[in-house]
């Protein structure tokens, strides 16, 4: 690994969390935002609002901070179906970013903990089965969304075997979420929470699909 490309990523992630912390400040919003500063801010940015949000949304979910509340946000400000759309925006784009960065440094920021045994049973799995695995990955809701881009990054996965999986497998639970955010004032239809659990069930039964199918490091049994 050339010797330039650890030191351009620690610049790139002081560069991020500079970033971050201004924006925050600027906005009056916490690290980790609240419903409350996320609401206040894109109804102060008027018509602009839906852009801030994905910004927002965007820069925040970069770092390895939760997205849940956007998400819920998403469907608070802007109704199920709009906030729907926002959300897989901002949660591409946000993909999409983490990944681009993690494969420009080398992966040097991150590549000490890339070595967890767990660490690598994802990534030899995203080395083979790219599509499948990204997919069924995300429709797990216990598996970090920041965590998956990195070790996407860190693996031979492709970039449009990364993104259709990352949007394929948001899908499901970002629309029960989003619709429960939009139906928070009322009553939490059982459907909706049925619907969060399939999507969790489909995603394990990914994972087994997954890990079943030998890969050259294992014999196939």
């Amino acid at each position: 690994m050339r010797w330039w490309r650890p030191l351009l990523g620690c610049l790139g992630l002081v560069l991020v969390v500079s970033i971050v912390v201004m924006v925050a400040r600027a906005y009056g919003l916490s690290v980790v935002p609240q419903f409350g500063e996320v609401r206040r801010v894109v109804e102060a940015a008027g018509p602009w609002g839906p852009v801030v949000f994905v910004l927002l949304q965007v820069l925040l979910n970069v770092p390895p901070f939760p997205r849940t509340v956007f998400t819920v946000s998403a469907g608070v400000l802007f109704g199920a179906v709009v906030g729907t759309a926002l959300a897989i925006i901002a949660t591409a784009l946000a993909a999409v970013v983490a990944f681009a960065l993690v494969r420009l440094t080398g992966g040097g920021i991150i590549g000490r903990w890339a070595e967890h045994p767990r660490a690598l049973w994802v990534r030899r799995r995203l080395d083979h089965h790219g599509t499948l695995a990204v997919t069924s990955m995300r429709l797990i809701p216990m598996v970090p969304f920041a965590v998956m881009n990195y070790l996407s990054g860190l693996s031979a996965v492709r970039f449009w075997p990364y993104l259709i999986g990352t949007v394929v497998g948001s899908t499901p639970s970002t629309i029960a979420i989003v619709t429960l955010g939009d139906a928070v004032t009322g009553h939490v239809k059982p459907s909706l929470l049925l619907v969060s659990a399939l999507c969790g069930v489909v995603g394990l039964i990914g994972v087994v699909v997954a890990a079943r199918r030998p890969i050259p490091e294992e014999p196939a049994s």
